[in-house]
């Protein structure tokens, strides 16, 4: 297979023994309860100095979750998640993804002159995206004593298709392929919380445009950018919160498509060559520093299998992940679920269809979130047939309540993680969290700098 197909293949991972019906049924109720419980708290504001930090219903989904998979040993039968059931709930994370890409899609369309209008902006603060991480990263862990897994862990944000370069180009059990699944392992079980609190804590402080926030939010994975737009429209009127999610969207979109082979041949081959030069001066004669995850591999490989779910499950699935936004949108902002409501979910729902339906007929070549947000914003692009009455109808849905099930399933799904995330050592952890600061904070300088109209 060649690096290309690698990257993007959907079923790279070993499948791990199926699941019943009744399993996943368990599995949506607990789902439904997590996500009725989430936006029944809705957002709470805790003032931190000068600013403050915004619990969205999508992070307490996420720790309500996460609280039920750790205490499952201990809980009655009915509500224990199996390793088989964390494993689905990791797979199921896909379906609840492309609903909220979809309703995204659905907003860039008839906002793509307002992106276009934002200049260089947009070009420009993918850089940050992907030199951020090494930026904040790298010094952070040499002076920390980390050697060669300091690469793995800061070259990216570590998601799978950087698993995929570093195993192909290192190995697993390299140093830097601890270092990769350091930053995997520490943005699946606290990525998507900690980027929600910076980012709500740094859009509090008010000296970011919160479009260049927005951009900073599209790290390139779908639970991080949903938690971190989330956290800094929660702050802005109704209108600069969709303003957000547009921006968000599009920069999610950009760093998605093209991130892969960014990272492949500029920003590896940067850290590599930044590593060599920093070590020498900063670095600290301390080889055990990130030992305690050389044993990590074996440990970890719940983390990376998949459940396979066939295409009619997939289907139920949506209409399910659906009827919680509906749920979700009801209960946090007060939005009855009527005729025009559920249609504009019944659109969101058939765009995920047919960018699915293209994702298949062309080979699974490219993302499933590429077609989908192509559809999307087709749809809604200003001259496109109705594009104004399905703008109408899905403008209806909050998207920050088709984040909640997002976020629902990740907190269901992380349990299985925390053996294999215990043994790698505090000091990694630091680095995974200053690499995703980095992303975050260099793509919104970078943005900041090229926004050169007022917000509006």
């Amino acid at each position: 297979m060649t690096m290309a197909g690698e990257l993007f293949a959907t079923n790279t991972r070993p499948a791990v023994p199926p699941v019943s019906g009744g399993g996943k049924l368990t599995l949506f109720l607990l789902a439904l309860v997590i996500v009725v419980i989430a936006e029944a708290i809705g957002n709470v504001s805790i003032p931190v100095g000068a600013g403050k930090i915004v619990l969205l219903p999508l992070l307490w989904a996420l720790l309500l979750g996460g609280a039920l998979g750790l205490m499952s040993p201990r809980l009655p039968e009915p509500l224990r998640l199996s390793g088989a059931l964390q494993n689905a709930a990791g797979a199921y994370l896909q379906p609840a993804l492309l609903i909220f890409i979809a309703k995204l899609g659905l907003l860039v369309g008839g906002s793509l002159p307002k992106i276009l209008a934002s200049g260089w902006a947009l070009a420009f603060q993918e850089f940050g995206h992907f030199f951020g991480t090494m930026v904040f990263g790298l010094p952070v862990a040499l002076l920390l004593g980390i050697k060669r897994e300091a690469i793995g862990a800061t070259f990216s944000v570590g998601r799978e298709p950087s698993l995929a370069i570093i195993g192909e180009r290192y190995g697993m059990d390299s140093p830097e392929g601890r270092g990769v699944l350091a930053e995997y392992l520490t943005g699946t079980v606290f990525g998507a919380v900690f980027i929600a609190l910076l980012a709500g804590l740094i859009t509090s402080l008010g000296i970011f445009n919160p479009l260049a926030l927005a951009m900073g939010a599209g790290v390139g994975s779908g639970s991080m950018m949903a938690a971190a737009s989330g956290a800094i429209a929660a702050q802005q009127t109704p209108e600069v919160a969709k303003d957000v999610a547009t921006f968000a969207a599009a920069s999610n979109l950009v760093t998605t498509t093209i991130g892969t082979y960014f990272t492949l041949f500029l920003s590896l081959p940067f850290t590599i060559w930044a590593y060599g030069k920093l070590e020498p001066i900063l670095g600290r004669n301390r080889p055990d520093a990130a030992r305690p995850a050389a044993a990590e591999p074996q440990g970890a490989a719940p983390a990376h299998q998949e459940v396979r779910i066939g295409l009619g499950e997939t289907v139920l699935a949506w209409i399910l992940i659906g009827a919680y936004g509906l749920i979700g949108n009801w209960l946090t902002y007060g939005i009855v679920p009527d005729a025009s409501v559920v249609a504009g979910m019944a659109i969101i729902i058939g765009t995920v269809l047919a960018g699915w339906g293209l994702y298949l007929l062309l080979g699974r070549r490219l993302p499933a979130v590429l077609w989908v947000s192509i559809i999307g914003m087709a749809l809604t692009y200003p001259g496109t047939p109705y594009a104004a009455e399905i703008a109408a109808l899905t403008g209806k849905l909050n998207f920050l309540a088709l984040a909640t099930p997002i976020l629902t399933f990740a907190g269901l799904s992380v349990a299985k993680d925390v053996p294999a995330f215990r043994r790698l050592g505090w000091r990694i952890v630091v680095v995974s969290f200053m690499a995703n600061a980095g992303t975050f904070l260099g793509a919104a300088l970078i943005a900041q700098f090229f926004m050169h109209a007022p917000l509006g």
